[in-house]
Order: structure tokens, then C-alpha cells, then sequence
């Protein structure tokens, strides 16, 4: 509570601040307005200054209120508010200027009366500019003559107390009768309009204005003019009087009011329809003004027209507010019985849609006593369980259940007889009237101490159709949908399951992949690869023992557990066994739409030991041993070895480091140039670039080694990339120091890069950073790209071609060598493989092969270069055969960077 009473203060420090200084110049101003100090000149000056002073601050704080974002009648009020306060400091600045500047007294009336005569309309019209809550009519009725009743008695009392004796009294002049009867009759009608605005207020809604602070203030003036009023007309008023602090506190609360801070909204509530006050305020007045009337009766005996005619006046509104509450007391009451008799037919409603519900509800509601007796049943039992209500009505209901069903419930309802509101779910078998059972599951809920139930209610639904679907969806989740062989989910979980209840016998897994299966699915569609698969299902099934596990994982691989085999030999000897039963199942012919198919299967076979301690680690070494036996061959099968894992371990750290190699500058990947020879000159006409790795902890790795490796990893991408940038900087280089040689630098490709469909602008982006010309760039690919993916390879090869780069297959001859492809691909150079090029000497088909490639290369326009030469007769004879270019361990191996660059200053080296 004080935490949040110093966070209320905290917010609202400024005001609290000005709250401290207004009341310490209220004090100040009384204390020397009392005293007299200094005399009745010094006091006349301070209060007229003090005055003048607190008017314009007070309209200050109205106007500043005005400009604030709030709605347009809020601003108004305020603006209007300022405006009537700023008439009253111009009409004081008149005041001070007789008094201080002329050193007169101030005539009645005077042009300080203009000034002060505005504030009473301006202050008026503001505050019922105010927006209120929204009011019926009837309450808007209500509210008006609310408002007359409020001014006729203040026009009584201020009749009698000072307008009447004022009036009686004459004055110099009408208009001075007049402005002196103005001021208390104005404060009456502005007070009249706080009072009604009091009255108009709900406890809820948005307060734009501090009504009781202005009207306070209103009030001090209406003392002040009162008296003001009466001492001109006696023409006793001077001032500097205690009677000026009036207008002084008037100001100060309004300034107070125009800089509290907004109070956060509240929501209007239909309940709060009228405050109290609110309610009472018109009454009050009309009381006040009756014993102001009655004491003026017993004092003169009588009383002039006015009070005669505003009391007359008075009773006829009260007359009128009765008869208007009357009438709005009997809608109300109208309002009520219909509002009664609509509730009791909405109950009633309620009460029947609550019965159908519960009669034709597909749960069976059954309210049995403490002593089992069945009180209540839904007609749905009919529905459900095929029984009529009447069969289960006054009968124990433990009587006609099964004693599996029966034991289950009574257990459910001492669970909850002890606790109110209590409830069990339990799920029991429940006989239907066709004989057949049904699992029905049943909510036991405890409302015995609820005086309208008095029992336990059992919501009983049969869910034997949910129960079939679950196991379904089980089953399917668990099984493969083809085969309807175990998945890998449900393999992994028997497995771990066999590996926990093992005890000291052992298991064997055993993973088969399918050879040519691939090669079904291309040639006779995904149709006849499902028989097929179906087909090898059924052998696998037959081949195994009845307690083995088969499984399908997806594609064309199954997997086979064998539980509890015995020994570890035994087990050896099982899984070796099993395989072999499996190679010679798969062995014999499948038919397939009248279609013969032979395929082989590669098993790999995993031992429980020392490195299989779960369910993942057999299954990895599994297919290890699986892969092992698919490289050795159709139609075998591997057993698994430790020094499988270990190769996969240094494959995943060489993987490792080479990802470091790319990604880090330890210069360990680096280039070596091989020079392409002209074989009729033997001028140096390029260089091919090959990748070296200089590990830190192995040496150096050869290409065999990594390259694939990085292919299979994805690596290629990025480490073909680094090679093609760094060999066209090192062309580039070797330009600058002899631009007349034109050297070509070749760069092998791989079938993973061309993969990449933004190949071309790669290429062009290292061309365009390093600065080589396109036509001395060479891009060397295997003719496996050209047979794989042929419209996509074959647009990025013409994307390349426009580029200006040339093109060259290597180990031409090796793989698919056709004519089609070599028409149709844009190929610039054939470069013989080396394993041509080493056996030429003489009239062997090798010798015969190398000149019809050459012959073939000149007949299509493409450049030969051959590969391997290593001795001078080669050399001779591939010259003669007319080959263009050649390169071999004959002319110089491959050489770093700074080699390469000494051999293109002395080509006198090339050969020994």
C-alpha cells in the first residue's frame, strides 16, 4: 500500500508541488489582507496585483488545458473557461489602472464592470459544454427539471438573502442597479450549472473537468460579489479588503483544477445509473430554499411577489419530477415482469434442451446410489448398447456386468465415493444386447452431495471403433505400408528390446540392399519395382526362423534381426547361414508382369560385442559391413570388422579437415602446373591445374584420396571454385611477365559442379575478378557428365560456351564414347587416356585406337592432346599419327607455381 501511495505521489509531483505553492500564497495574501500591513494603500496594491495576477494564471491554465489533445466539446469547455477568467484579469487590469496609475477611486459602474460582467457567460457556457454520460429521454427529462428546480431555489434564497434587500435599496442609476444585481444573480446561474452538471454525473465514464474544485471556486466568487455588490450600494467597498480573497481562491482553484492530471477512464457501468448526490442535489436545494422562505416569514410576516411566485414555480417542478418518476418507475416495472417472464421461459427452455441432450446425447448417462442401485438412465443405453432403460433402472449395477468390468468399476467408485466432485476414467469391457462385447470407457463422477443428483454419474461411450483405429494407425506408424514388413521405428525398438533381455546369448542384424534394382524401376516403371519388392518381402519371410525379425527401411532396404542364436559362434554361424539362404532366395528368377528378373542382394551382418552396445551402434555396423560387401561384388555378403569403423572415422576427420583446408589460410591446398606441349614444336602452350593437399599430420594426400571424398561430401563445389580462382590469377601472372606467349590454363570439372545450375556465373565471376581472358580458359570434364542429366548438362556446357571458354573431355576413350553426344555438345578438345597412350609402340589395337581418336578429333575440327607420354617413342609415333598437344612425365611432371614459371623462362628443360 505505501509502495503504491509513493508511485501515485511520484506521478503527480508537479501537482502536488503548485497544490503546495496555491495554498502558501492563499495563506500569505489572508495573513496581510488581515493584518493591514504596510497600510491601506500597500494592502490595496497587493490585492489588486494579487487579483489581476491570479485571473490571467488561472486563464493561462485553462487556455494551456484547451490545446491539449482531448475531444473538441473538452477543449471548448476549457477554452471558454479561460476565456471568462481572462475577461475578469482584463476587467482587475482596469481596477489597478483608477486605483494605482490615476489614484482614484474606481466608478460604479465602471469598464472594470465590462470586464468582470463576461466571466459569469463564458464560465457558464463552458461548463455545460461538458460531455456527459449518454441519458435516455426520460432521464434527460429528469435531469432539466432537476436543473430548474436547482435554480429556482437558488434564485429564491439569493432573492431573499441578497437580491431582494439590494433591489429594496435602490441605487444611483438602473445600470448601476443593475451590474450590482448582476453579480450574485450571474454566480446563482453559474452555480446553478455546476450543480446541475453534479447532478448529471455518473459513478463511472470520463471526468474532463473537476467539477467540485471549479465549483468551489465559483462559490468563494459568489461570496465576493455578494458582498461586493452590497458594499457599493452602501458605498463602503475599498479595496484591499479580507472580502477580495474570494476571487483570489476562485482563481487559484480553478488553476489547481485546470492542471490536475487527467484521471484514467472508467468504463461506465449500467448498474451505476445515478449517484447519489446526484439523486439528492435537487431535493437539497428546494430544502434549502424552503427554510430560507419560512424564516423570511416568520421574520416579516409576509414576502413579496418573487418568493411567492418561485416557490409556486417550485412546486410545480416537484410536481412534474413525481409524475415523471411515476411514469418511469412503471416502465420499469413492465420492463421487469417481461424480462421475469422471458428468464423463466428461457429456464425452461433450457431445461427441456438439457434433457433432449442427455436423452439423445451419444454418451450413456447413468447416476447409480452409494449402494450401487442404478436411480437414473438416459434412453441413449438403448442406442448404444442395444438394452431399454427399463433393464438397468432399480437394479445394482454391478449385478448385470462382467467381473472383469464389475472389479474395475468398484474400484472407480471407491476412488471417488470420499471426495466430492471427484472423477476416475476407467475403460471396461461391457457385454451388448447382441452378445458381442464392447469396450466402453466410462467418466465415475462423485456427485453424491449435490441435493439435485445424489449419486455417483457414470458417462459411459463406447469406444471400440476409436480402439481400432488407434491400433491401426499403430500398426501403420510400425509397419512398412508395401511390404507390411516391421519399419525402421519398429526394428530399432526390437532390437533394443532383444539387446535388453539377451542375458549371455547374442544377436545378430543383418542389412540387405537390392543389386539392379534401380535399373527395374527405370526400365519397366515404380509399379513393377513394387511387385518386386513385395516379392523379395515374401522370400525374406521364408527364409528367416519364426522368432526373426524382418523389416523394410525404404527403397529397395530390408533388414533382418535374429534373436536369442545361441553362442557367439552359433550366432556367426546363423547370420552366415540366414544370408545364405537369402543370396540363393533371391537367386532364383522373379516374374513380373510376364517378365523374367534376376536381382542379387548385398547383405551385411553385425555381431552384439564389445563396439555394438546399443541398438544404433549394430545397425551402423550392419551397414557398414553392408556397403563392404556391395563394393566386393553382386551376391555376397560381409561380416562386420572393427577396421570398417575405423576407415569410417578417418573418413569423417579427413572430411574434417579438409572442410578446415577450404575454410581457413594454412596454404595447405595448393597447386601444381602440368605443361601442355605442341608435339611439332615443343613450345609450352599451357598448363593444367592439379590440386595437391600438404596435410599438417599425414603429408601429402594424393588427389585419388580427397577428391572423392570431397565429391561424396559436397566439398567439391567450393574447393573447384577455389582452384579455378587461384589457377586463372596464376595465368594471368605468368602473362604479365611475357604478354606476347598466349598460355591456356585447363581446370577439371567435376559431375557434382555441374550439379550447380549457377556454374557459368561462377566461372564468369572468377574470370572477371582475376582478369583472364575467356579463350584461356579450359574446362576438362569426363564423359560421364555428358551421359548424365544430358538437357540440363548440356545447357550449362552452351552457357559456358558463350561465355568463351573452351571445353575439353578427358580420358576420352575410357567411358561412353559416342559420336551422338560429341555432335551435339559444343567440345573443343579429346584428350587420350594415358592408358591408350603407354602401350603404343607398333601395330596394337591400342596403337590403332589413339590415331582413330586423333582421326576422329581432326574430322570434327577438335584438338587431341594425349596424356601419359613418358617415352620418346610415343612421343614419335603420336606426332606422326598427327596428335596436336600432348602432356607426360616425357616432357616434366606436375610443378608448383614457381617451377612452372622457371621452366616457361627456359623451355630448354622440358626434356632430360
Amino acid at each position: 500500500m505505501l509502495t503504491r501511495l509513493l508511485h501515485v505521489v511520484a506521478q503527480h509531483r508537479g501537482f502536488t508541488i503548485l497544490c503546495g505553492c496555491v495554498a502558501a500564497v492563499t495563506i500569505t495574501l489572508f495573513v496581510a489582507l488581515v493584518t493591514g500591513v504596510g497600510g491601506p494603500i500597500v494592502s490595496q496594491n497587493t490585492s489588486n496585483i494579487a487579483l489581476f495576477a491570479a485571473a490571467l494564471t488561472a486563464a493561462w491554465g485553462c487556455l494551456a488545458k484547451a490545446l491539449r489533445p482531448a475531444p473538441p466539446r473538452v477543449r471548448w469547455s476549457w477554452a471558454l473557461t479561460g476565456f471568462g477568467a481572462l475577461s475578469w484579469g482584463v476587467g482587475q487590469f482596469f481596477c489597478i489602472w483608477y486605483e494605482t496609475f490615476l489614484g482614484v477611486d474606481v466608478p460604479f459602474p465602471s469598464f472594470a464592470d465590462a470586464g468582470y460582467f463576461w466571466m459569469m457567460p463564458f464560465t457558464a457556457t463552458g461548463l455545460l459544454l461538458l460531455p456527459m454520460s449518454r441519458q435516455s429521454v426520460a432521464q434527460q427529462a429528469r435531469s432539466i427539471l432537476d436543473g430548474l428546480m436547482i435554480a429556482a431555489s437558488l434564485l429564491l434564497i439569493t432573492w431573499i438573502l441578497i437580491l431582494g434587500p439590494l433591489a429594496r435599496q435602490g441605487a444611483d442609476s438602473f445600470l448601476a442597479l443593475l451590474v450590482t444585481l448582476w453579480y450574485p444573480g450571474g454566480d446563482v446561474v453559474v452555480l446553478t450549472v455546476v450543480l446541475f452538471m453534479l447532478a448529471r454525473l455518473r459513478a463511472g465514464g470520463q471526468r474532463p473537468m473537476s467539477l467540485p474544485l471549479v465549483g468551489t471556486g465559483l462559490a468563494a466568487f459568489t461570496v465576493s460579489d455578494s458582498g461586493y455588490a452590497y458594499l457599493t450600494l452602501v458605498d463602503t467597498y475599498g479595496s484591499g479588503a479580507v472580502l477580495d480573497l474570494g476571487w483570489f481562491v476562485g482563481f487559484a482553484l480553478i488553476l489547481v483544477a485546470s492542471r490536475k492530471p487527467d484521471a484514467e477512464h472508467e468504463v461506465e457501468t449500467p448498474a451505476a445509473l445515478t449517484r447519489p448526490l446526484g439523486v439528492m442535489l435537487p431535493y437539497l436545494a428546494v430544502v434549502g430554499s424552503l427554510i430560507t422562505s419560512t424564516f423570511e416569514v416568520v421574520r416579516h410576516g409576509a414576502h413579496d411577489p418573487v418568493v411567492s411566485w418561485s416557490r409556486s414555480a417550485i412546486i410545480l417542478l416537484i410536481v412534474g419530477r413525481q409524475l415523471l418518476t411515476l411514469l418511469e418507475n412503471r416502465n420499469l416495472t413492465r420492463d421487469l415482469e417481461d424480462r421475469v417472464e422471458a428468464r423463466t421461459a428461457e429456464l425452461r427452455a433450457s431445461e427441456q434442451r438439457f434433457q433432449a441432450l442427455v436423452q439423445h446425447s451419444s454418451d450413456v448417462v447413468t447416476v447409480v446410489a452409494l449402494d450401487g442401485s442404478v436411480t437414473y438412465q438416459s434412453e441413449s443405453i438403448a442406442r448404444v448398447f442395444g438394452y431399454p432403460r427399463e433393464h438397468v433402472t432399480g437394479r445394482r449395477i454391478l449385478d448385470f456386468l462382467g467381473d472383469e468390468a464389475g472389479d474395475r468399476l468398484e474400484e472407480a467408485f471407491g476412488a471417488v465415493s470420499e471426495t466430492p466432485y471427484a472423477s476416475r476414467v476407467v475403460e471396461i469391457p461391457m457385454r451388448h444386447s447382441d452378445g458381442e462385447f464392447r469396450l466402453a470407457e466410462v467418466t465415475v463422477t462423485n456427485l453424491l452431495t449435490d441435493l439435485n443428483v445424489q449419486g455417483l454419474v457414470l458417462n459411459s461411450r463406447d469406444i471400440s471403433e476409436r480402439k481400432e483405429l488407434e491400433d491401426q494407425l499403430v500398426h501403420e506408424a510400425f509397419h512398412d505400408g508395401l511390404t507390411k514388413l516391421a519399419n525402421r521405428a519398429l526394428f530399432k525398438d526390437r532390437v533394443e528390446l532383444a539387446l535388453r533381455r539377451r542375458g549371455d546369448a547374442d544377436i545378430a542384424v543383418l542389412f540387405l540392399d537390392l543389386d539392379g534394382f534401380k535399373e527395374v524401376n527405370d526400365s519397366l516403371g515404380h509399379a513393377a519395382g513394387d511387385q518386386l519388392l513385395v516379392q523379395v518381402a515374401d522370400r525374406l519371410c521364408a527364409a528367416v526362423r519364426p522368432g526373426d525379425t524382418v523389416a523394410r527401411f525404404g527403397g529397395d532396404e530390408f533388414a533382418v534381426l535374429i534373436d536369442l542364436a545361441g553362442e557367439a559362434e552359433g550366432a556367426a554361424g546363423d547370420a552366415d547361414d540366414l544370408a545364405t539362404r537369402i543370396i540363393d532366395a533371391l537367386d532364383r528368377q522373379f516374374d513380373i508382369d510376364n517378365t523374367e528378373i534376376h536381382v542379387q542382394g548385398s547383405i551385411g551382418i553385425a555381431l552384439t560385442g564389445p563396439d555394438a552396445a546399443d541398438a544404433d551402434q549394430l545397425m551402423r555396423n550392419a551397414d557398414l559391413a553392408m556397403y563392404r560387401a556391395k563394393s566386393t561384388g553382386e551376391g555376397t555378403f560381409a561380416r562386420y570388422d572393427p577396421a570398417m569403423h575405423t576407415g569410417l572415422v578417418d573418413r569423417l576427420q579427413l572430411a574434417a579437415d579438409l572442410r578446415r583446408a577450404l575454410e581457413g589460410s594454412t596454404g595447405e591446398l595448393v597447386l601444381y602446373y602440368q605443361p601442355t606441349i605442341e608435339l611439332r614444336s615443343g613450345t609450352i602452350t599451357g598448363f593444367e591445374a592439379l590440386v595437391r593437399w600438404q596435410h599438417p599430420v599425414r603429408g601429402m594426400i594424393s588427389p585419388a584420396d580427397f577428391i572423392p571424398l570431397a565429391e561424396s561430401t559436397g566439398l567439391i563445389r567450393p574447393l573447384g571454385q577455389w582452384v579455378l580462382a587461384e589457377a586463372s590469377r596464376q595465368c594471368v601472372e605468368w602473362g604479365r611477365h611475357d604478354p606476347e606467349r598466349t598460355l591456356t590454363m585447363a581446370v577439371n570439372v567435376s559431375g557434382r559442379q555441374f550439379d550447380q545450375t549457377d556454374l557459368p556465373a561462377i566461372v564468369t565471376a572468377v574470370l572477371a575478378d582475376t582478369g583472364l581472358p575467356p579463350e584461356r580458359l579450359c574446362l576438362e570434364m569426363t564423359e560421364s557428365v555428358l551421359m548424365t542429366d544430358t538437357e540440363e548438362n548440356l545447357a550449362v556446357l552452351l552457357s559456358l560456351k558463350a561465355i568463351g571458354v573452351k571445353l575439353a573431355i578427358d580420358d576420352f576413350g575410357t567411358g561412353y564414347s559416342s559420336l551422338a553426344y560429341l555432335r551435339r555438345f559444343p567440345v573443343d578438345t579429346l584428350k587420350i587416356d594415358r592408358s591408350f597412350v603407354e602401350r603404343i609402340g607398333g601395330a596394337t589395337p591400342d596403337a590403332a585406337l589413339a590415331r582413330t581418336i586423333v582421326q576422329l578429333g581432326q574430322s570434327l575440327g577438335m584438338a587431341t592432346v594425349a596424356e601419359g607420354i613418358e617415352q620418346y617413342a610415343q612421343f614419335l609415333a603420336l606426332r606422326r599419327m598427327g596428335c596436336d598437344l600432348g602432356q607426360g612425365y616425357y616432357f616434366a611432371r606436375p610443378l608448383p607455381a614457381d617451377e612452372a614459371g622457371a621452366l616457361l623462362r627456359d623451355p630448354a628443360a622440358l626434356v632430360a
